[in-house]
């Protein structure tokens, strides 16, 4: 049986801590949070927990083989570290660090020690990315053309982090998971428009090697909320809605043909196809229930988790040049030369 210690009970570690308790091969063995109300609200929930208000005495508990850490951004990296160091298998909250630099150092601490490293980007574990994945893994939506996503709401502003570090996290690690192809530019612009707070809408362009395109849109200051994605193959389409209570994914038989000789293309190039819709059947099963089953199996088989400490250092790499991007009024910066000069 695995012990579990969440550092945080605030507003993200309540739900780590109960995955925790349904799953059984793990059980709660501490919880560490500064606010005593915290604490209290842990200890009716969680009566055989040890409580304590100092994380460091979490990471140094004996009886705690792996750290959630479910805190501000700014801490991930120090608790995360202080964990690993322990001897301890983590997973942190999205996003992984603050700085690519942190989570590099993250990731060459996790595979010194022999470590299992994870980071909470829950959507990757969601039975409607998990049956896309699948769709462009088996070649059903061919080749991808794009990724277009619109993620808005009102609220809830943050003010340590912008609406892409808090919003586009989501979708970044959603195209690292389920797209091949590396990312190699990207290219951002966006505003703020509350005092003492960053930027709270955003356009995020990520261009692929391979001509793939990726295009989110990101706010917090939107009278709706929308959770739509667009995904465009060279044989079908995809919708993906995440508000929507059932058939969150639909596939669409639709697209364009190309000609394919000398005789049509003088007449036509392109012929469209409209074909049919369907919705698969896809996994109802809370994504954070099979996360934290995915994170305990890693462990216990030493294999690597489909969001790995890897996985959080290219999300940051793209959150990083974005921010960069933002701050230069939409200048494209080349990843790749980035990770050369780090």
């Amino acid at each position: 049986m695995i012990g579990v210690g969440v550092v945080g009970y605030g507003y993200w570690g309540p739900n780590l801590a109960r995955a925790v308790s349904e799953t059984d091969t793990c059980a709660i063995a501490a919880i560490a949070d500064a606010s005593d109300a915290a604490l209290q609200r842990a200890h009716k929930r969680h009566p055989t927990a040890r409580l304590l208000s100092d994380w460091r005495d979490l990471v140094a508990d004996l009886r705690v083989d792996a750290v959630m850490v479910a805190t501000p951004v700014s801490t991930h990296f120090d608790i995360a570290l202080a964990a690993l160091q322990n001897g301890k298998h983590v997973l942190v909250e999205k996003p992984i660090a603050e700085s690519s630099v942190q989570a590099s150092i993250l990731v060459e601490e996790a595979a010194r020690r022999g470590l299992t490293l994870m980071v909470d980007h829950t959507f990757v574990y969601t039975g409607a990315v998990q049956s896309i994945h699948d769709m462009i893994a088996s070649g059903s939506i061919g080749d991808v053309y794009y990724y277009d996503s619109t993620r808005i709401n009102l609220g809830l502003f943050q003010r340590d982090v912008n609406v892409l570090w808090d919003l586009a996290v989501h979708d970044l690690a959603i195209l690292d998971f389920i797209l091949p192809a590396q990312p190699v530019a990207v290219s951002a612009s966006g505003a703020g428009h509350v005092p003492g707070s960053p930027e709270n809408m955003a356009q995020l362009t990520i261009f692929f090697a391979g001509g793939a395109i990726g295009h989110l849109n990101v706010n917090w200051l939107a009278p709706v909320k929308i959770r739509q994605t667009l995904i465009g193959g060279s044989r079908r389409m995809i919708v993906y809605d995440d508000l929507q209570a059932s058939e969150k994914v639909k596939v669409y038989d639709r697209g364009i043909n190309l000609a394919d000789d000398a005789q049509n293309i003088q007449k036509l190039m392109v012929s469209y196809r409209m074909g049919d819709m369907w919705a698969p059947q896809i996994s109802v099963k809370e994504a954070l229930l099979t996360e934290t089953e995915h994170f305990i199996q890693c462990i216990n088989s030493k294999e690597r988790p489909a969001t790995d400490g890897g996985s959080g250092l290219r999300v940051v790499e793209m959150l990083e040049a974005a921010s960069r991007s933002m701050k230069q009024r939409g200048q494209p910066v080349d990843l790749v030369k980035l990770r050369r000069v780090s």
